[in-house]
């Protein structure tokens, strides 16, 4: 298997490098992968991940919830019930941040289609990108969606929109600061740029160290906290306008980090390290499990 080394860092190019924890695959391998640190900026990133082309297999399990749509077990019931609200407070925030009612988006990694589907509901012109082809093959027969695979996001003309959304999607993406770039190119003046990513330095991440959930490796090559987001916009021609916590998202990790530490009851104990998340984000954002990030183009 070809493996993705990476000699300097992504975000300043600096090259001393350490490891920092080792991580275990416990949703489909069970394979370890180590998570290295730049000693210059503090960016996190998994180290020897499988390459682009051949990452496919980590995700074929039809518990891949992003992909399949599964509402097997109760982790994927509660899945489903907390993204229906979230999808009415995601388009919320597409209007609030771009100050548009209907406009050109872009979703990025759009799986299998709802939030793009809301965004047409709502009279959005709506263009999706997704790499699976069973989450896109879902869109279509469900949403009517004709989302393109991810060479289509090399098709868009530039400045063909007013916002892009990656939600949970920028951590997956091998090609990172040509990503960047192209979100760059693809936007209109002063367009919006709305990602949302896991935070490595959350409450819960410190919490679980290796056995965080979020850390997912190897499908998460990126490990982000706000200052190195904010770095990546800079560097890429960006503002941030706000940060926003998504303190749902710590119930659902912290649940999942119990199991996966083997822990008796894990549902309970990870229901109540979410609550004490929440208290904590609430008090302070940056230690969100998860943090949705809005830019603007300069």
């Amino acid at each position: 298997m070809n493996k993705l080394t990476i000699n300097a860092c992504p975000l300043c190019g600096g090259t001393n490098l350490d490891k920092k924890k080792t991580c275990t695959d416990f949703y489909a391998s069970g394979e370890q992968f180590d998570l290295y640190q730049c000693r210059d900026c503090s960016f996190l990133f998994t180290q020897g991940v499988p390459v682009e082309k051949e990452i496919g297999k980590y995700y074929e399990t039809p518990d891949y919830i992003s992909h399949s749509d599964t509402k097997k077990g109760l982790m994927n019931g509660i899945y489903h019930k907390v993204r229906t609200y979230m999808l009415q407070k995601k388009a919320q925030l597409v209007s609030q941040a771009s100050g548009k009612s209907t406009g050109r988006i872009l979703d990025i990694g759009t799986g299998t289609g709802y939030f793009s589907h809301t965004m047409q509901q709502k009279g959005w012109n709506v263009s999706a990108v997704e790499k699976s082809a069973q989450a896109r093959t879902f869109a279509k027969k469900n949403f009517n969606l004709d989302v393109k695979d991810e060479s289509g996001l090399q098709e868009f003309t530039p400045a063909s929109f007013d916002v892009i959304t990656l939600w949970h999607v920028i951590e997956h993406l091998e090609n990172l600061n040509d990503t960047w770039k192209r979100l760059h190119e693809l936007l209109s003046e002063k367009g919006t740029l709305i990602i949302a990513v896991p935070n490595c330095g959350s409450y819960d991440a410190q919490k679980y160290k290796e056995f965080w959930a979020a850390y997912d490796v190897p499908r998460h090559l990126w490990h982000f906290n706000p200052d190195t987001m904010k770095r990546f916009c800079e560097k890429h021609n960006f503002e941030m306008v706000d940060h926003l916590p998504m303190p749902f998202d710590a119930f659902y990790v912290s649940i999942l980090s119990e199991k996966y530490k083997k822990n008796p009851f894990s549902f309970v104990k990870g229901m109540c390290t979410g609550a004490t998340a929440w208290i904590h984000c609430l008090n302070n954002k940056d230690k969100s499990s998860s943090i949705i990030y809005v830019f603007r183009k300069k």
